[in-house]
């Protein structure tokens, strides 16, 4: 009921606040020059007067063209962060250091072969849910990354 109350308050002093704007633009309106008619008046309405346009002799400017990025410049901008056309070594290693510290069980900065094949053995096991050792494309389909969470808005 609380809720309502302030939602219903609130709502009124919106109301309220937009009435007194709206009226102030009304009155600021009213109380400005009419425009000068003589500018808009056109001296000689005659056709000679007229400016003569061909439009078949002239020629516009050419659209801008997007620049088409191969798909090896768009995996090269991927990892070259800052855009200087060079990629560091923390460049190119920051996208997948996450990935990496996944992989690297004992936490000693090196991955070994058991560290890599234990994680890789455990997801297709996982994955193979009739045990007859290979994937089908419906047990494959778990395998593909977890969405990320959301965050709620509001904890109200």
């Amino acid at each position: 009921m609380k809720h309502a109350i302030t939602g219903a308050l609130v709502t009124l002093a919106a109301m309220g606040l937009g009435l007194f704007w709206y009226q102030g633009r009304a009155e600021v309106e009213e109380a400005a020059p009419p425009p000068d008619l003589s500018s808009l008046l056109i001296e000689d309405a005659s056709p000679e007067g007229l400016p003569i346009a061909d439009a078949a002799d002239m020629i516009g400017p050419t659209p801008p063209e997007a620049s088409e990025l191969t798909k090896e410049q768009q995996r090269f901008f991927r990892y070259d962060r800052d855009r200087d056309w060079r990629i560091s070594r923390t460049e190119m290693l920051s996208t997948r250091s996450a990935a990496f510290r996944k992989l690297d069980k004992d936490g000693n900065n090196l991955l070994t072969f058991e560290e890599w094949a234990v994680t890789t053995v455990d997801k297709f096991e996982g994955a193979d849910a009739n045990g007859d050792n290979e994937l089908t494309p419906g047990e494959f389909a778990t395998t593909r990354p977890k969405p990320k969470k959301r965050k709620a808005r509001c904890a109200c």
